[in-house]
């Protein structure tokens, strides 16, 4: 499933071919846009076109990449070279680059990145803490994506938060412009300014491009839109390519008003709706069709596709979070016992806000299935995960010289850059690992005798832990080695030494209990699953840590592994797998509610729009999962349905197996899997 049709359907093809005038495909999702894109290249490369005359632009750097690449796959890699293909922010760099000076600007400016800018805004701001310069930076980000400047921003202030941030803003571009650098949000703002503010720049980039193409317009922000008209003109061709059903960036202000003026600044307009969908069954694309039916339509569409039926979308009751897990761990287990080849990567659990990934990882970590995290930070991610799994690692391989450089340093020991420079290339000069240079006789030669006693101390201390490791197994005893373990080195301190809020440090250190526990559970011989706990033979700490080094070896080799993808259903937009989960789909979680705050009919529309793209992610299966008692804050509170469900119109097809039933297909199919990690590799 998901092929690319062998030849443009006619509505692709009538995209394809309308070259003279403005030009919007409705593309729905899983309907071939991008094979559109890049046909129309073709396609205008054949009227006699420049491949620099050309301009193709997207969001992300992926998305540019992969439209490059299909490109060359059809025009050719000469004519794919030339190409202007680049996402919004690039451009705007290449046209500063060249004309920048018009502005005030050196050729090399410099370009912030969000840390920078943090560090801007404390000095513009006077303030030393962090979650006030975050907020300041949101808000100047949403005013200069506004295109509002910060006396204009003062103007529209709502209270006397955001009064403040408007005045630090105007101390914050103060200081951008004495240090000759720009933000991100002044990669599109300043080419605004630039082309509406010097008719010779105007004349010079209208005249470089004869066609523009932009992917995923209901995504762009009123600056941008601005930006593409200006870049038009008055008579430049162009094809805006996007679907008003996927506006879900409105937090960051994308706007669905950019889809409803292109009809009203461009009369002539061309609107081809993408109807036919590549991807999904026809019970999956029913759902989604009729939940996107209760929003206002800009324009209508509706899709449909030639796979068949395919089997119900399935609504699952839970009890609770952990409940919801071990049912997506246990049918991720079923759908691989079918046969027919099914991998792990075939797998997505998708979710409403970050944190609601933490108990699905805790379930899949303790069924030994690989996993990632997309839009968000994995537990392995964690900064004080890693510090441990670098001593963990070590204690496995010590050859692992990045482990070593982590665990060296974490916590600090009085051995510094200067001395790890210096063994690092005794190490390469005698071709060993930095950990075996540490007790070659040889070093005293390049290292004083302070550093080398400081580094045999913590070579001892990793041999005396691997030894301990080794012999160590049972839940007790294992959690009593990992605890007198982090109480020598001092983790706990160097958490709060390291932190400014004792709230943050207090987090970390429960994150590194937690990661305890659980390596405890595995000692004990305890492996979690929907029905219940399961004994399996018990391990030593050290074939835990070996169980923890092919986990995050797997995540280090990138997106082609093997892997269950955890993700929000924001980074989910765009991807696809044949079997999807849809996590706690409650009023409260999704559509997304924060208190009591009223929900505005806007605020719903994009919530509704956000489940749409989740349903359209899934390609073969979807299950669509709810929770009858839910977590919030530190209350448990009863579980509402969300109203997206009904609207699906589903009927009654709730999964209400029986639990003895449920408990003895786990059984069967724990007994008939191989190591699962060994299967997940």
């Amino acid at each position: 499933m998901s092929a690319a049709p062998a030849s443009l359907n006619p509505a692709q093809n009538q995209a394809v071919h309308h070259l003279n005038g403005p030009c919007l495909v409705l593309a729905g999702a899983g309907s071939g846009k991008t094979r559109v894109i890049v046909h129309k290249i073709a396609k205008l490369l054949q009227t006699g076109l420049e491949p620099k005359q050309i301009a193709a632009i997207t969001f992300t750097n992926k998305a540019a990449a992969e439209m490059r690449e299909r490109a060359k796959a059809l025009v050719g890699p000469r004519a794919a070279r030339d190409l202007v293909v680049s996402t919004f922010h690039s451009l705007g760099v290449r046209m500063l680059r060249a004309d920048g000076t018009r502005l005030n600007l050196k050729e090399n400016f410099s370009i912030l990145d969000s840390d920078d800018v943090l560090g801007v805004l404390r000095d513009a701001g006077g303030t030393t803490d962090a979650k006030t310069a975050r907020g300041w930076q949101w808000a100047i980000s949403l005013w200069k994506n506004q295109g509002l400047n910060a006396a204009q921003a003062a103007a529209v202030a709502k209270d006397d938060l955001e009064l403040t941030a408007a005045k630090v803003m105007q101390r914050y571009e103060e200081r951008l412009n004495a240090y000759q650098a720009v933000d991100f949000d002044d990669l599109i703002g300043l080419p605004l300014k630039l082309l509406t503010t010097d008719a010779e720049a105007r004349r010079k980039w209208q005249d470089s491009f004869r066609h523009l193409l932009v992917d995923e317009y209901q995504d762009t922000n009123a600056v941008q839109y601005e930006l593409l008209k200006a870049l038009v003109g008055e008579h430049t061709p162009f094809t805006a390519v996007g679907d008003d059903d996927q506006s879900i960036y409105g937090w960051r202000g994308a706007t669905i008003d950019n889809l409803k003026r292109l009809p009203q600044d461009y009369p002539r307009l061309k609107v081809i709706p993408l109807e036919q969908n590549y991807r999904s069954t026809g019970a999956i694309l029913r759902a989604a069709n009729h939940v996107i039916a209760k929003n206002p339509k800009i324009f209508e569409k509706k899709l449909w596709s030639e796979f068949g039926e395919g089997e119900p979308v399935q609504v699952v009751e839970c009890d609770g979070e952990e409940h919801e897990a071990e049912r997506a761990v246990a049918r991720i287990n079923a759908l691989r016992a079918r046969g027919g080849a099914v991998k792990f990567s075939d797998f997505a659990i998708l979710y409403r806000a970050n944190h609601q990934a933490r108990v699905f990882e805790q379930k899949l970590r303790a069924a030994q299935i690989p996993y990632k995290v997309s839009g968000g930070q994995s537990f392995f991610d964690r900064a004080e995960i890693k510090d441990l799994c670098a001593w963990l690692r070590l204690l496995v391989n010590q050859d692992d010289d990045p482990a070593f450089l982590r665990a060296v340093t974490t916590p600090k020991r009085g051995i510094g850059h200067t001395t790890l420079g210096t063994l690092g290339e005794f190490a390469a000069k005698w071709k060993t690992s930095l950990f075996e240079a540490l007790f070659s006789p040889s070093l005293t030669t390049v290292l004083k005798g302070k550093a080398v006693e400081a580094l045999q101390d913590f070579g001892r201390e990793v041999n005396d832990l691997e030894h301990r490791a080794r012999q160590t197994t049972g839940a007790e005893d294992a959690k009593a080695l990992l605890l007198g373990w982090l109480k020598a080195i001092g983790y706990e301190q160097h958490l709060y030494d390291g932190e400014d809020s004792e709230k943050l440090a207090a987090a970390r250190w429960t994150n590194v209990l937690d990661f305890v526990d659980w390596i405890a559970r595995r000692c004990g011989g305890e492996l979690t699953q929907e029905g219940g706990t399961f004994e399996t033979e018990k391990q030593t700490v050290l074939q835990v840590a070996q169980t923890i080094s092919v986990i995050i070896s797997l995540a280090e080799r990138g997106d082609e592994q093997d892997v269950v993808t955890l993700s929000t259903l924001h980074a989910a937009k765009g991807l696809e797998w044949p079997h999807v989960v849809l996590a706690s789909v409650n009023e409260g979680l999704l559509p997304f509610r924060s208190g009591d705050e009223d929900m505005t009919p806007e605020r719903l529309e994009e919530e509704r729009r956000l489940m749409y793209v989740g349903i359209t992610r899934a390609r073969t299966t979807l299950a669509v999962s709810t929770l009858r008692r839910r977590k919030r804050g530190r209350e448990t509170v009863a579980g509402v349905p969300s109203r997206f469900i009904a609207e699906m119109k589903l009927g009654e097809g709730l999964v209400k197996e029986d639990p003895r039933e449920r408990l003895r297909k786990l059984r069967e199919q724990l007994a008939a899997r191989p190591a699962a990690v060994v299967d997940g590799a």
